[in-house]
């Protein structure tokens, strides 16, 4: 099979982000949140958890600590207790805590929003920084590569790069920049409804037409 040419595979990438859109028009950040700090502390939950049971977790957790002052301030055995089930509690609870400090002494409490400074928050790298400024800030400053985009574009053949870093950076040469922080959120939700890891519904998929892996 002949390689696609970088034009070509832009032009059909634009064309499977339009095809997204149409069937997935509400997408949005699957985590619950009220505020951009709760988003952050939700997206640190999330490493390695299901947004589904982050989601069951934040309620109770927000309600003990209110604003990033209370989880500055927070018992860090009482922290890990609240955030046990999301796996992983004592790291996740030392990110959140010292993250919140951080916050309070350098930024007044507020969140920056730029990725180099998000990244040098406890427990924020470059995935959860994108995930901050899209979904809090409705700023593109990358895609979030998660398991279904890392998966979906493999199928679709819009990278061969396994690594997520690797994967974003061919994914922002072909997919326009204003698309940029929708296009995850529709390929996670083409991924739970559709495009499923181990049962593929191909053929109830609108983006078959334009995908190599298609299976009968």
């Amino acid at each position: 099979m002949p390689r696609e040419s970088l034009a070509n595979k832009s032009t059909r990438a634009q064309t499977i982000v339009s095809l997204l859109r149409e069937t997935y028009p509400d997408s949005r950040c699957s985590l619950d949140f009220n505020n951009v700090h709760q988003l952050m502390v939700a997206t640190i939950l999330s490493a390695q958890c299901t947004d589904e049971r982050v989601n069951a977790v934040t309620p109770e957790l927000f309600r003990k600590y209110p604003d990033v002052y209370a989880f500055a301030e927070a018992d860090i055995t009482e922290l890990e207790k609240a955030v046990y089930t999301t796996g992983f509690y004592a790291n996740k609870a030392k990110s959140i805590k010292k993250s919140a400090q951080q916050l309070v002494e350098k930024y007044d409490g507020d969140m920056p929003r730029t990725l180099d400074e998000l990244v040098k928050l406890a427990g924020v790298g470059r995935k959860t920084g994108s995930v901050i400024l899209g979904a809090g800030f409705g700023l593109a400053e990358g895609i979030v590569v998660d398991t279904h985009v890392t998966r979906i574009s493999r199928l679709l053949k819009l990278t061969a790069e396994k690594d997520a870093v690797k994967i974003e950076r061919d994914l922002m040469k072909i997919i326009p920049r204003d698309d940029w922080i929708g296009f995850t959120h529709m390929v996670i939700d083409h991924g739970r409804a559709v495009c499923i890891a181990r049962r593929p519904k191909c053929a109830q998929c609108p983006l078959a037409e334009h995908c190599p892996s298609v299976t009968d």
